[in-house]
């Protein structure tokens, strides 16, 4: 058995059975196993990024890792930004990055280059597998890093003559780390700050944004009077009827450090102390007020949601399920514009579907007219790298086939990863993508001025607008096999959305709509 066979038969035996790639020359013997192994089933991307992304979406549904095959070190570099966002998620995510044969290494080819580097920016766990007889055990080892927990990118790298030749064998799955429990020390801590009477909040993340770990921080808020916040991009958070509605920390820091103003006492839950996504002149980068005590009460490879569990037990708080229906705004009428849109989503969210969010500053409406509706999951932004959404919506469709997806995306940040729409229209995946066009960079308009940059003129406003000429995404969608409409008003997007969601397979609606800044 060549390296090649054994390292896709070893993927599979440790159920990673989706690889998403864009493949060169060094990866044909991988692609060429995919016919000999059914069980793993390949995803073609027309861009790297859109691979890796779509890893990043897959493992956060899945909380399992796919693959994500890629070529070389330019392969990589191209696919970078999405492992940015997926390290920040610690989504679960296999990278396998080829490699020239080992005794070309030598001849500075010219796509020669230092993959480890490139790699080390985004994955903690690297191997470089040197023989066909390590590559099964290797592929086996980096589905167990990336496991962690927390999940994480573990990048393989498979020299070409590793994978060519013969001597590999099928490994046997590793085994998998467990999450600690909290220490009782740390358990008393925030026992102590909860009942000091003093102003305290619980800042949420990770793994206790689905309903068992919101309820039982309900349930604390609720015997103890403590704030509850979520972090500002949480990677996966479960919402809906019946599923109590907690603020996220806002993105600008002067309002997120007003949300923060007055506490006592902050307490992590799966997440880290909050800072400013920037710096900005004359203002501090730590939101944490002064005075304010911070007490981690679980980390990222620690069970939180058992952690809030047994707070609650401390303080007697009720952990009963609360029971809700879905509470649905109507459908809207008149003009077209952020405001409506979201009041349509929210009108007509299916049971079960699964959210991307990419609209940026186009969704400032999106919560409040989504909270009430059937229970879904809300994916959203983490590593702030933008070109995240569609990649996001394909990887979380192959994860979830049952599932319907909506795909909202900024037109600035669609443009990124456009070609995610290609293999959305091969594997006629139930996407439904929306694109908020304001034909600019509105969030960037709204940094100018809060950096300072006061004496900017057209000549910088227009490095921030993408229009003229105007993007055609309906065409470029039709382009890719995805049908696609312009509405003009919020009944005739309604009317599209319905119909889209109704569908099998994906769909494009654009919506050209004011800019909110």
């Amino acid at each position: 058995m060549i390296g090649g066979e054994a390292l896709v038969r070893s993927l599979v035996a440790s159920n990673v059975d989706v690889v998403f790639a864009n493949p060169g020359t060094s990866e044909m013997h991988f692609v060429a196993t995919l016919d000999a192994v059914p069980e793993m089933r390949g995803v073609l991307a027309l861009f790297e990024g859109a691979a890796t992304g779509a890893a990043d979406g897959y493992g956060r549904m899945r909380e399992a890792p796919a693959a994500a095959l890629l070529h070389l070190g330019p392969g990589l570099g191209n696919g970078l930004a999405n492992l940015h966002n997926a390290r920040r998620s610690h989504a679960p995510v296999v990278t396998i990055v080829g490699d020239h044969a080992t005794y070309h290494k030598q001849y500075d080819a010219p796509l020669e280059s230092d993959i480890d580097t490139v790699a080390r920016s985004v994955s903690t766990w690297i191997r470089r597998s040197t023989r066909p007889e390590d590559a099964g055990a290797d592929a086996a080892a980096a589905v167990a890093a990336a496991c962690g927990p927390p999940g994480q990118v573990a990048t393989l790298i498979l020299p070409a003559d590793v994978s060519w030749s013969e001597g590999g064998s099928v490994a046997p799955p590793e085994p998998l780390t467990s999450r600690a429990a909290v220490r009782a020390a740390t358990l008393d801590a925030a026992v102590a700050a909860l009942r000091s009477k003093e102003n305290t909040a619980l800042l949420l993340g990770g793994t206790v944004l689905r309903e068992r770990g919101i309820r039982a921080a309900s349930s604390i808020a609720a015997a103890t009077g403590a704030e509850l916040l979520a972090e500002t991009f949480p990677a996966r958070a479960e919402r809906g009827a019946g599923i109590p509605v907690i603020q996220r920390l806002a993105y600008l820091a002067e309002m997120a450090a007003g949300q923060l103003d007055g506490l006592r006492h902050l307490i992590l839950v799966d997440t880290t102390s909050p800072v400013s996504f920037f710096a900005y002149p004359g203002k501090p980068s730590d939101l944490v007020s002064e005075g304010c005590e911070v007490t981690l009460l679980a980390g990222g490879g620690d069970d939180a949601v058992g952690a809030l569990e047994l707070l609650a037990g401390e303080l007697g708080a009720n952990l009963e399920p609360e029971s809700g229906t879905p509470s649905r705004p109507d459908k809207p009428t008149g003009e077209l514009g952020a405001e409506s849109i979201a009041r349509a989503i929210g009108a007509l969210l299916p049971e079960g579907a699964i959210v991307s969010d990419e609209a940026n500053t186009s969704g400032t409406f999106l919560p409040t007219f989504t909270a009430g509706a059937p229970r879904h999951d809300w994916l959203t932004l983490t590593g702030g790298s933008i070109g995240q959404g569609l990649p996001v919506a394909l990887g979380a469709a192959i994860a979830c086939p049952d599932r319907p997806v909506l795909a909202l995306e900024a037109d600035g940040s669609a443009l990124y990863t456009l070609q995610a729409l290609w293999s959305m229209a091969r594997e006629q995946l139930d996407v439904t993508t929306v694109i908020f066009t304001n034909r600019r960079y509105a969030i960037l308009r709204m940094e100018l001025a809060r950096v300072g940059a006061t004496a900017s003129g057209q000549r910088a406003l227009e490095m921030l607008d993408i229009s003229p000429p105007d993007i055609d995404f309906t065409a470029l969608a039709r382009g890719f096999g995805v049908p696609a409409t312009r509405p003009a008003s919020a009944e005739a997007f309604t009317a599209d959305l319905e119909r889209a969601l109704a569908e099998p397979g994906p769909h494009l609606i654009e919506a050209v709509i004011p800019s909110l800044f």
